[in-house]
């Protein structure tokens, strides 16, 4: 599928690695719509991008928000074809430790969100595509999903940060499948050390300091990068039902 003329939408469209995916889809001649909650952001970067790019503030978790956002895009783009999910959060919190047990509405927030999330995207953007015209390689839709090399080497305090990940991993084969009728491919991203807003914060040693984790190139990635490999998988119709890994080899250690 090529990039010009992509109608995309971006879940966690307004920062890190969403706003870098927004940001190379418009360069390279599609349509960005900005799913995100943050609504200064959003609506910050679709002035900047311009007609080919709108926010609609949405929450993940609820079927109307994102029925809306789809909607919109439809009305506005008449398609989509192109769903990116970067929205997630993030905790560090042991099953038990001095602090007691792990609270279980933390863990199922991250779940809610990250997992459980994601999915409802997929299957409304997939309901979406199913209506489109087939390309000449018989496509009709492209998901990409985020998940983590923590679904993999969770460390220490990421029990359910690994869980919703390993569960975005575990689902994108499945649907694939689901959805190969329809011509519309399924594929996952497992990031791993980047520079996105958690690691922002940060100062700037500490940031080097992680970065040398990773064996080559020893740095946090670039979002960029990442939206690159989105790139890549969106005009490649043989990448289908797979997570590849973007870690430049790292492999997490317990903590």
């Amino acid at each position: 599928m090529k990039l010009v003329g992509t109608v995309a939408v971006i879940t966690g469209g307004a920062s890190g690695l969403g706003e870098a995916t927004t940001r190379n889809i418009i360069k390279n001649g599609g349509k960005a719509i900005i799913l995100d909650l943050n609504e200064e952001r959003g609506k910050g970067l679709a002035e900047e991008l311009g007609t080919s790019s709108f926010f609609v503030q949405t929450d993940v978790t609820d079927e109307k928000s994102v029925e809306r956002a789809l909607d919109e895009a439809v009305n506005r783009f008449r398609k989509v074809n192109v769903a990116v999910n970067c929205a997630g959060i993030a905790i560090a919190e042991k099953t038990y430790g001095g602090r007691g047990v792990h609270d279980l509405a933390a863990f199922t927030k991250v779940i809610q969100i990250n997992l459980i999330g994601t999915f409802n995207v997929i299957r409304l953007a997939a309901e979406r595509m199913a209506s489109n015209e087939p390309n000449e390689h018989n496509e009709r839709g492209v998901i990409i999903n985020t998940a983590s090399v923590a679904a993999f080497e969770g460390q220490i305090g990421q029990a359910a940060y690994s869980a919703s990940k390993a569960g975005v991993a575990g689902m994108t084969l499945p649907i694939a499948r689901d959805l190969a009728q329809h011509g519309i491919r399924v594929m996952s991203i497992a990031p791993g050390l980047f520079l996105t807003p958690m690691f922002e914060t940060l100062p700037e040693k500490a940031r080097e300091e992680l970065g040398k984790m990773t064996p080559f190139p020893s740095r946090l990635g670039n979002p960029s990068e990442y939206a690159l490999l989105v790139q890549s998988i969106i005009e490649n119709p043989m990448l289908n039902g797979e997570t590849i890994r973007l870690d430049g080899a790292i492999r997490m250690q317990p903590k």
